[in-house]
């Protein structure tokens, strides 16, 4: 009879391990006993969990799906048993984390990293995926969400606001038509960000006192897959970017692009840390949640880019074409 538990163990780690071969050596076992493990689990749930070649391993559907159970399964055991013998002092086991790509390379990864020093006995598996996920179907213990929250199921703490701000470089603007009203995009060259259409519509908040959104109609001359290439763009000076706060943070810090009109800006866009009501009870789901979102919350600036950007944006790009006209050729 198949020992389920000791055949999912086996099949975490070999997805974990990416291999067979790398799954057999960290369980002290032969890969032909991996595969053995696997193919016995495969025939317990009548279907194929895994597309074997020799280089990797591919997860099918049904793969998927096991995949997720399991991992909330043997961490559910984990769980049960340091409940049972009182060891909860140091939160162990494997945390699963996941954020979009730029915030989580750029804000959360540090802290990640701190939590590994401040909790030894914990691993961190961390998805970086620039989609919705499924908290329960993908076995994921914390997400991170910057939107307005949709699911009603959750545990959520607020841990900040981003904007979505207009961008370009002093070395673009120095030599365009100014920008002191949405009226004046017309004039500007615009870096796309797919799945934008080669002639988009960017929606702004109406002016006070009226109802109907203004927008503006615009033709990328440069369009991207990647927000890394559309800051990269907007660097260089090919044109002006919209773009989330946080994915410019340093840039506009270290004056290679400005934000440009603030006071049009839609309102920000909250940021939460969320957990489903039965993960926040094992004690390593709480550890991160507490540790995460002190130190997001602590020096969470995302939101201003640069102290004083809201009212020297323009007094900057100033001095800045003034610099450039006045250094000689």
């Amino acid at each position: 009879m198949i020992d389920r538990l000791d055949a999912m163990r086996v099949f975490v780690t070999a997805l974990d391990e990416g291999s067979l071969a790398s799954a057999g050596r960290r369980l002290n076992r032969s890969p032909a006993a991996v595969t053995r493990a696997i193919a016995a689990l495969e025939s317990h749930v009548g279907a194929q969990l895994l597309h074997r070649t020799t280089r990797q391993l591919r997860l099918t559907e049904a793969g998927e799906r096991y995949a997720a159970v399991c991992r909330r399964v043997l961490t559910d055991l984990e769980e049960a048993d340091l409940a049972v013998t009182g060891n909860r002092v140091a939160p162990r086991g494997v945390l699963t984390v996941t954020a979009p790509v730029m915030f989580g390379t750029r804000v959360l990864r540090p802290v990640v990293g701190e939590f590994l020093k401040a909790y030894p006995a914990m691993q961190v598996r961390y998805l970086l995926l620039n989609r919705m996920t499924n908290l329960l179907d993908e076995g994921i213990d914390v997400a991170l969400r910057i939107a307005p929250l949709q699911e009603a199921n959750v545990i959520a703490v607020r841990i900040g606001e981003v904007r979505r701000v207009l961008c370009a470089s002093p070395k673009y603007l120095a030599g365009r038509p100014p920008i002191r009203s949405l009226s004046d995009l017309a004039q500007h060259d615009f870096i796309g960000i797919e799945p934008t259409s080669p002639d988009d519509i960017w929606s702004f908040p109406p002016l006070d006192g009226a109802r109907i959104p203004r927008t503006v109609r615009v033709k990328p001359r440069l369009m991207v897959n990647t927000d890394e290439a559309a800051v990269s763009a907007a660097v260089d000076g090919e044109g002006i970017a919209r773009i989330f706060s946080y994915k410019i943070q340093h840039e506009v810090t270290g004056g290679s692009l400005v934000v440009l009109l603030p006071e049009a800006e839609p309102p920000p866009v909250p940021v939460h840390l969320i957990t489903l009501p039965d993960r926040m009870s094992l004690a390593k789901v709480r550890a991160f949640m507490d540790f995460a979102a002190f130190r997001l919350k602590a020096d969470f600036d995302c939101t201003r880019l640069h102290p004083k950007d809201r009212h020297s944006s323009r007094d900057r790009l100033d001095a800045e074409v003034s610099r450039r006209r006045l250094t000689p050729n």
